[in-house]
């Protein structure tokens, strides 16, 4: 009988072919998240790392279509850049190279004038 030794866990390694956030990425990302849930316009999210492309859903209510979805996309970041910002709708509200830049058009949300 021969004895295995157990692989090691290495978070940094994914599996091959899938795409996901980086920490500087994320780190942005979720500072957003966190000024929208205080200011009481999110409530959940949910990320999903596929073969193309990585998504950053943002949710109203857990049991509901997100809102928002943020996604990267390496293969656009040649042509019209790999972040993009999709609304409820399917319909691209921002699109760039630059993920701080795409995430303004979410944090004008939270400018509202006050009454």
């Amino acid at each position: 009988m021969t004895v295995q030794p157990p692989t090691p866990f290495r978070p940094s390694q994914r599996p091959p072919g899938q795409v996901a956030f980086d920490r500087a990425e994320l780190g942005t990302i979720l500072g957003l998240y966190g000024r929208m849930v205080a200011a009481g316009e999110w409530r959940d999210y949910a990320l999903s790392f596929l073969s193309e492309m990585a998504v950053f859903s943002v949710f109203r209510r857990a049991a509901e279509h997100p809102i928002y979805r943020i996604e990267k996309r390496p293969r656009l970041r040649g042509r019209q850049g790999m972040y993009a910002v999709i609304g409820m709708d399917g319909q691209i509200l921002k699109r760039g190279h630059d993920l701080p830049t795409v995430l303004r058009i979410l944090e004008r949300k939270l400018i509202r004038p006050i009454d």
